[in-house]
């Protein structure tokens, strides 16, 4: 069986990094990209179970990548990332096609839990 593959976008490097080592150990092959625009052209060139973007970041913020990315492929599993949660960016980027919502910042169990959860439910969709 193939590893999960997962994608980490986020302009800063802890959380990448924090995030990379956090999930690793879990059994998931986990890339990571420092912007939206670096993340859509590897989400465009490689398929992705999951990405974790987060909200604000300079070119392309993560509501930007989360409709482009969609456009392209509408079953992306997609949860953002933020320390600059707000009702109404949570239920814009739900509204926008994203999965789950994480507060930054975030307990590596928080992370682990998401993930699965997110996983889990990709698989099980479609099958009855």
């Amino acid at each position: 069986m193939n590893k999960p593959r997962i994608l980490v976008i986020d302009d800063e490097d802890i959380v990448r990094i924090s995030c990379k080592k956090c999930l690793t150990p879990e059994g998931y092959d986990v890339d990571t990209a420092a912007n939206g625009i670096e993340g859509l052209r590897m989400a465009e060139a490689t398929k992705y179970d999951l990405v974790l973007t987060d909200l604000k970041m300079p070119e392309m913020d993560g509501m930007e990548f989360i409709m482009k990315a969609k456009e392209r492929q509408p079953d992306m599993r997609v949860i953002m990332i933020t320390g600059y949660s707000t009702v109404e960016h949570a239920v814009k980027a739900m509204r926008l096609g994203a999965y789950n919502y994480i507060e930054k910042p975030f307990t590596p169990g928080t992370l682990i839990a998401a993930v699965r959860e997110a996983l889990e439910t990709k698989q099980g969709k479609g099958i009855s």
